[in-house]
């Protein structure tokens, strides 16, 4: 949650930058033609405003006063002509400002969406996923707001404002200039005012922020919560974030409420020397006359309202910009994985694959190299188990293999060729992967299998299920292949996402498979069922497995076992066995741990042995791990 406050409260600091607020404003560039529009109505109902002020001094003067019928008819009729005008303007700015906001939004999205999908898997590594979704929510909001309602408050801002003046000069020179004095000090007063409204409302958000985190904490938490016997404490806790949040919101609503009375006391004053030196002048042949009297007096206040929204303006001005920087460091971001210049498909990854002395390390720690002197050559067609402590490197291997990273040093070549010649999308399109924590994307068990090849029917859907091993499971949903699985899958167990996972892998048919310990979290059933989905997708195609349950990778043509970036053992099942190293001590380890949870009824996953006999068989290929001794002689 600390990081997380860390990226939201960057805003809070950032400075005014006008490059920043040149290239927010450079967002309405492709859509000049909506922009000028949007500006032009925006300039028509400003001035229309400040006029209709004049014109009724005029009605009053040259109408009322004068007791001229005529006149007063025909600037009626104007005022009238003029209330259509403006009604029509109005409608025009508002539909364009709408317009033009959505668009800013939509193509900022759209090009943080494909940017992000080009970046490489390391910035998703150092870069949290709460500061991301900020970026393409509240910061994209913070800038669209800016370049539409925030560009047309300052236009109508300024454009009333200088309107005024010309008018009120029309009237009566001396009396506007004592009118323009008293601008610069309410301007100066709403922009102090906002900066501590703005200021305590920043930490309502800080506070808002940790509040939600709480809320998240103890929901997701709520059985170690009960089971400690929390509650008293946690409120305790709780009461102090909502104490400090309901103090800046009572700070923040008792200025918001000081600053009208404030900025209205002043305008009070500035009425009130207009009217003390329009009647020193009323008396005088060329005194100021009824009508314009009452016209600067609504000058005045007119003149308020403006004021007060560049004021706002201002101050959400400094957040947009810092939004606005954060976005376009992110779209600035270069992707550390790119094709080369003349990068080509070859139309297949099927063939040798050499790891050629390849190290590789994270960020730059050169001193902590993940992989050391890696050198591997994986004939065509092969089946390769990695097995391992964690943080050897075994998954890191299939990263590379997948051109996630690429090695620091050494080379990694397909079929002859170095991989770093060939597209991404010429590797990535043509290799399939199973995840220890499957990932399923919202919509329904169909749509998230044909993820594999996006142009598959139906049957061809249904067969890849079948090969995979979870038709049967599918039909026996309500809705069978049109079930929703929910966000992430939610809605189905780890083996049910497994199975879909296995079929979507299935369906792309890729000329690489990788397995990465898809079978760990999952009951013996399942993952009986998922070791036979995988040797019909590992048939003739060159598989990576990575392994806890040493079960599922007996029939492995090697077995190689990684520790700290180095092949320490490397060779077939009962090879291994039979140097008694490390991979030794781990089958035997795992083979007493689960003789124990068979026959110990107090053990925490105690199987019968008829529920674990034949799956084990299953997974191993025919043999049983109640048989050791033929596994050794194998």
């Amino acid at each position: 949650m600390s990081d997380l406050n860390h990226y939201e409260e960057e805003e809070f600091t950032t400075q005014f930058d006008g490059r920043t607020v040149l290239r927010i404003l450079g967002q309405l560039k492709p859509h000049w033609l909506w922009a000028t529009g949007f500006l032009i109505a925006a300039i028509v109902v400003a001035l229309a405003e400040s006029y209709f002020t004049f014109l009724s001094k005029r009605i009053i003067d040259e109408g009322i006063v004068a007791r001229d019928t005529e006149a007063l008819t025909g600037l009626l009729w104007q005022y009238a002509g003029l209330i259509v005008v403006q009604s029509v303007f109005v409608f025009g700015f508002i539909y364009l400002c709408g317009l033009l906001g959505e668009r800013v939004r939509y193509d900022l999205r759209r090009a943080m969406f494909n940017h992000l999908q080009k970046l490489s898997l390391s910035y998703y590594n150092r870069t949290p996923v709460g500061w991301i979704m900020s970026r393409v929510t509240s910061d994209i909001e913070r800038v669209s707001e800016l370049v539409t309602w925030g560009l047309l408050d300052v236009v109508w801002s300024v454009l009333n404002i200088a309107a005024a003046v010309y008018f009120m000069m029309l009237i009566d020179v001396p009396l506007a200039l004592i009118v323009c004095a008293i601008i610069p000090v309410i301007v100066v007063i709403a922009i102090q005012f906002q900066k501590r409204i703005i200021t305590e409302y920043r930490e309502v958000r800080k506070i808002n922020s940790k509040i939600t985190g709480a809320y998240n904490e103890n929901i997701t938490g709520v059985r170690v919560v009960k089971a400690l016997d929390r509650e008293t404490r946690n409120l305790g806790e709780f009461r102090e974030l909502t104490g400090g949040m309901y103090r800046a919101a009572f700070r923040a609503a008792w200025l918001s409420a000081l600053f009208l009375p404030t900025v209205q006391v002043i305008s009070a004053l500035a009425i009130g020397a207009i009217v003390l030196y329009s009647g020193v002048q009323f008396n005088t042949a060329a005194g100021i006359t009824v009508g314009g009297i009452q016209a600067f007096i609504s000058y005045v206040i007119m003149m308020v309202w403006p004021v007060q929204e560049m004021a706002r303006v201002f101050a959400e001005m400094q957040q947009a910009i810092a939004s606005g920087e954060r976005i376009f460091s992110l779209l600035d971001t270069e992707s550390e994985i790119v094709d080369r210049p003349g990068a080509l498909d070859p139309g297949t990854l099927r063939g040798d694959i050499v790891f050629d002395h390849v190290n590789f390390y994270y960020d730059d720690e050169v001193d902590k190299p993940v992989l050391r002197d890696l050198h591997l050559r994986v004939r065509a067609g092969e089946t390769i188990a990695l097995v391992g402590p964690t943080g050897g490197g075994k998954s890191t291997i299939v990263n590379l293999l997948c051109r996630f990273f690429e090695p620091r040093e050494g080379t990694i070549t397909i079929n002859g060729l170095d991989y770093t010649q060939m597209t991404q999308h010429a590797i990535q399109s043509r290799i399939g992967m199973v995840l220890q924590t499957p990932h399923l994307f919202s919509g329904t068990i169909a749509e998230n299998i044909r993820y594999g090849r996006l142009d598959a029917v139906d049957e061809e859907i249904e067969t890849a299920a079948r090969i995979a091993g979870a038709h049967e499971f599918i039909m026996t949903l309500e809705n069978g292949y049109e079930t929703q699985v929910g966000e992430g899958g939610v809605l189905l167990s780890t083996g049910q996402k497994q199975l879909i996972s296995l079929a979507r892998a299935v369906l792309a048919q890729p000329d690489i498979f990788i397995m990465d310990e898809a079978t760990s979290s999952v009951d013996t059933l399942t993952e009986g069922l998922i070791q036979q989905g995988m040797d019909a997708l590992m048939g003739g195609r060159t598989s990576f497995v990575i392994a806890h349950r040493l079960s599922t990778i007996r029939n492995a043509d090697r077995i190689l076992v990684i520790e700290d970036g180095r092949i320490a053992e490397m060779g077939s099942h009962a090879e291994l066995l039979r140097q008694g190293g490390h991979y030794y001590r781990l089958y035997t380890q795992q083979f007493r741990e689960q003789k124990k949870a068979e026959y110990d009824p107090f053990a925490e996953k105690a199987k019968t042995p008829a529920e674990s006999r034949p799956l084990s068989g299953i997974a191993a290929g025919g043999h049983t791990d109640q048989q050791p001794a033929l596994a050794l002689g194998d």
